[in-house]
């Protein structure tokens, strides 16, 4: 049986019915804006939960997040989003945010006044030890070098190399963008994931002098370079999270999104996109589809190139050039009596050029207040293995995940305990990456997009950043370009679906 929401026609007033595909946290954000703006909202998410890679748990009785667990305080959007769904007093910034590298058999401090591991003063980062006296001799030549090209776009890592040597890239740019990516360095585009490096590299000669610059604007903003012990800059937050963990961020945005009418539909998977010719489209999904008077697609983008596909191939075919890391979560619950001693700091990177397993460790009861209170006795922390072109260990199974974990822990921090509590969580193609002239994709994309005959925009992690805040303002400007695209209001009545 094939149901269709039948009719072309808006209702009286103007109140366009849009149809939002995916239902992650950039789905969702899209359905809550469309809502204060008075139009008519169905939310289609291909599977049994909504929140996509925002996704909270629970690991011996301890609640914790299985996917992103905090978000950049910084940018405002996704703070606003919280408070705005009525999660604002739950906003908890990190207890913590010492964190360290574990990098030539030790576990080191990681150095202050950098951006994304480029630094701009020598001093911390030769007394931590991360680089070797002939890297940091290395570094030195950049004050010497002359100025290199960049055109229009470069790999972080190609050009950090050129100026300041592979030492700071393997071992202090590369973790760090890691955690953010799960991605190579080498192949990250510095325009679309470090844009106030692409500037400082088009307007200083000296990568040095461009990264003192980016520090002493930041300076003269927040008084503070750099996050303190407990996460802060200028005593704003740089990080925040949610008691319960950011995977109930999504959950509270569409009740929200209910309570203004909004229609949530789990398992309806959207196959494709058609323009009528009729002023609206039809949405695909399974074995009935639904028509709209203008579509946003907030999928990751093999969905969105499927989706688009029949009617917009040019994007398509751009969606299909971007990749996606794959990796996994691994949280353990630990006994404190059963600890030799507990790990400090807020947890540690890990290089890979130092060959390790893990790629990280988070110790989440020191890092957020609420694990730690939720079971005083109990220590938990989750590691995380895998990255771009580097997930075999994800075929492995649990136990396999939970001993190599432990394996490194014990090298790194002199872990021997046993975990009474395991989750492991895989995220298959869960971050894309921003290869070279990503940008630039994303513009052909938005402009092939924009060129269609009926409203249609997209949305997401894919587009302008990985980041909650980033995911959630592409998706405002998503939901606040529908208006201005609708048709004049025609023939009033509600549409009704009819099979």
């Amino acid at each position: 049986m094939r149901a269709v929401h039948s009719g072309t026609g808006r209702p009286a007033g103007g109140i366009g019915h849009v149809v939002v595909i995916g239902g992650g946290i950039a789905g969702l954000a899209a359905a809550h804006r469309l809502l204060e703006g008075g139009m008519r909202v169905t939310v289609l998410e291909a599977a049994d939960r909504l929140g996509g890679k925002l996704r909270a748990g629970e690991t011996a009785g301890v609640p914790i997040d299985l996917g992103a667990e905090s978000m950049l305080a910084r940018r405002p959007e996704a703070v606003e989003l919280a408070r705005a769904v009525g999660l604002g007093d739950r906003l908890q910034p990190p207890t913590t945010a010492t964190a360290s590298l574990w990098t030539r058999q030790a576990l080191r401090p990681m150095p202050k006044g950098h951006v994304m591991g480029v630094p701009g003063d020598l001093a911390p980062l030769a007394a931590s030890g991360v680089i070797s006296p002939q890297g940091l001799a290395r570094i030195e030549e950049d004050d010497r070098l002359p100025r290199t090209e960049i055109g229009a776009d470069v790999a972080v890592g190609e050009y950090v190399a050129r100026r300041l040597g592979r030492e700071v890239v393997d071992r202090l740019v590369e973790p760090l963008l890691g955690g953010v990516y799960a991605g190579d360095a080498y192949r990250i585009s510095m325009r679309a994931a470090v844009p106030q490096l692409f500037e400082a590299a088009r307007t200083h000669r000296s990568l040095l002098d461009g990264v003192r610059g980016i520090q002493e604007r930041a300076a003269a903003t927040t008084h503070h370079i750099g996050p303190s012990a407990t996460g802060t800059a200028g005593g704003a937050p740089v990080f925040m999270g949610i008691e319960g963990g950011i995977g109930t961020l999504p959950g509270a945005v569409a009740d929200a999104v209910r309570a203004k009418g909004g229609e949530i539909l789990p398992n309806a998977s959207a196959h494709e996109l058609r323009w009528t010719g009729e002023d609206c489209w039809e949405v695909c999904v399974d074995d009935w589809s639904v028509e709209a008077d203008a579509v946003i697609v907030a999928t990751p983008a093999g969905d969105a190139a499927r989706i688009l596909r029949h009617d917009c191939p040019r994007a398509a075919t751009a969606l299909d050039d971007i990749d996606y890391a794959s990796m996994a979560l691994v949280t353990m619950a630990f006994r404190r009596s059963d600890l030799d001693r507990v790990p400090g700091g807020s947890g540690f990177l890990v290089p890979p050029v130092d060959g390790h397993r893990i790629k990280a460790a988070t110790f989440s009861s020191h890092k957020w207040g609420w694990v730690g209170a939720a079971d005083p006795d109990l220590f938990v922390l989750r590691t995380s293995l895998g990255r771009y072109q580097d997930d075999a260990d994800l075929s492995r199974d649990d136990a396999e995940l939970v001993g190599l974990s432990l394996a490194d822990l014990g090298a790194a921090v002199g872990l021997t305990a046993r975990p009474v509590a395991t989750t492991v969580t895989r995220w298959y193609g869960g971050l894309p990456q921003y290869a070279v002239g990503h940008l630039d994709r994303v513009a052909e994309i938005r402009a092939a997009v924009a060129a269609l005959p009926g409203p249609l925009r997209v949305c997401g992690a894919v587009y302008d950043g990985v980041g909650i805040p980033a995911c959630i303002a592409s998706a405002r400007k998503a939901a606040e370009d529908i208006p201005g695209t609708l048709p004049p209001p025609a023939v009033p009545g509600e549409r009704e679906w009819t099979t």
